[in-house]
């Protein structure tokens, strides 16, 4: 069947979204695009052909359901069927709509896995205020050293390239997006063995803008992109150790630093092999560090094609999964989440083909990679080994936490289609709460001293 590699036409993006080496900001008229013919952060605002994919009007009220007293939200959609589940008997019918990853998936799964396919809602939004910085980024924004890094950014500090023009600024779309202010969240990491059985990782991760620290010294933190700590509270053998991380804006100019505390020899350390393909924290080899947050860190070891536009099925408006009625044990099967739990729906991405330069190296030599249009989140990466054999399938589960005006993840999934395990983080529905959005936060507590007493044991 015709794949749909074909970019959709808006009338107002020209063809140097697709070149590689343009570098410049974009002009005023360029930016006048912002709110009018596209949404506030840069996606097409119309609908697609046959309106399958509806026009944006504005993403999901504040008000669009109910927030209990755990801060989980209520589903808007909950009354709303399938309007197709996708079967490995009949996965090749929509292959123009699935990833090589997803396909992959139906082969290793054939029994198991399906794509259960809803209407689709752009629910996206964020803050008003934001909005308006976006357009500052458009205007202001620059590459830095091929696109390592950002110039003119430290007064915006969200959405760096709202028109991208090459694949690496769509990348950093993703790593700069509003998060909904400074977090902190009780999660978990769970790797289930092939057969299914499972033991929690327990987390409390927390991540703090500069922005949104009073009282830290600005002056430097010009490089500072975020500041992150997580902490492990379970199990007994693992808990007290906590990863600490000042995450640069230009990690080859400045590397981030990485401190760990290990609480059986309460020593604090550097910890320089948190970055690329070191091993994720607690992730039992089935994630590397840059597989957080889908991807995260340094883009230098990797060329950034960026091919285009297409529309997919992926994962959105996962309110079901993220309900506080259900068990992890619920969830977490054998060789994949429970499909039956999971919603996807047909939104256009951007797609961008990462693939390591000639003199780097990585575990993963090729990541195929789709972006979200309305929230610039990655939706869906396939991960290659260096033979070209498709190794790994990521899938970020997404919600609209709208009382906040925040796109997030209600789980990430990494499913090795080689060891037929995967590893799932940021499940929090068994957790005493759900997400803290805007948390009060000290720039004393990001620091090498503070790590000892962040421990828990």
């Amino acid at each position: 069947m015709k794949t749909t590699k074909t970019l959709v036409r808006t009338g107002v993006l020209s063809l140097s979204l697709l070149t590689t080496a343009v570098m410049a900001k974009v002009t005023p008229e360029e930016a006048a695009q912002l709110g009018t013919t596209l949404t506030p952060m840069g996606a097409v605002k119309a609908a697609n052909a046959d309106g399958s994919i509806p026009a944006w009007t504005g993403g999901l009220p504040t008000n669009a359901g109910t927030v209990d007293s755990k801060g989980f939200l209520s589903d808007p959609f909950a009354n709303e069927k399938p309007l197709l589940i996708i079967t490995a008997a009949t996965a090749d019918k929509y292959q123009d709509k699935l990833t090589a990853g997803q396909l992959a998936m139906f082969k290793r799964y054939p029994d198991s896995y399906r794509i259960p396919v809803y209407p689709t809602h752009r629910t996206a939004a964020v803050p008003t205020g934001i909005y308006s910085v976006i357009k500052a980024s458009a205007l202001k924004t620059e590459e830095v050293d091929g696109g390592n890094g950002l110039s003119g950014f430290s007064d915006t500090r969200y959405y760096a390239f709202p028109l991208p023009k090459n694949g690496v600024e769509v990348l950093w779309n993703h790593m700069t997006r509003y998060r909904g202010g400074n977090l902190q969240r009780l999660a978990t990491r769970v790797q289930p063995q092939a057969d299914g059985a499972f033991s929690m990782i327990e987390l409390e991760d927390e991540i703090s803008y500069p922005s949104e620290l009073p009282d830290l010294d600005k002056s430097k933190a010009d490089n500072i992109l975020f500041y992150f700590i997580q902490r492990i509270t379970g199990p007994a053998r693992l808990a007290g150790n906590v990863l600490l991380i000042h995450e640069t804006i230009d990690q080859v100019k400045e590397p981030r630093d990485a401190w760990l505390y290990n609480a059986g020899q309460r020593r604090v350390r550097r910890a320089p092999q948190v970055s690329y393909d070191g091993p994720a924290t607690a992730a039992d080899g089935l994630a590397t560090t840059d597989n957080y947050d889908m991807f995260n860190g340094a883009p230098d070891r990797y060329t950034w094609e960026l091919v285009g536009k297409k529309e997919l099925y992926i994962p959105y408006n996962s309110y079901k999964l993220d309900s506080p009625n259900l068990k992890y044990a619920d969830i977490l099967k054998a060789g994949h989440i429970n499909q039956d739990l999971t919603r996807y729906e047909l939104h256009r991405v951007w797609e961008v083909v990462a693939k390591v330069k000639p003199n780097e190296r990585h575990i993963y030599a090729t990541r195929h990679m789709y972006f979200d249009e309305d929230t610039w989140q990655l939706a869906e990466v396939d991960h290659y080994d260096g033979r070209g054999q498709l190794w790994r399938v990521g899938e970020g589960h997404a919600q609209q936490y709208y009382h906040k005006q925040a796109p997030g993840y209600t789980a990430e999934a990494l499913y090795d289609l080689q060891s037929g395990r995967y590893s799932v983080l940021g499940l929090k529905n068994e957790e005493k709460r759900s997400i803290e959005f805007g948390a009060v936060a000290s720039a004393n507590n990001y620091t090498p001293a503070a790590l000892r007493q962040a421990g828990v044991r």
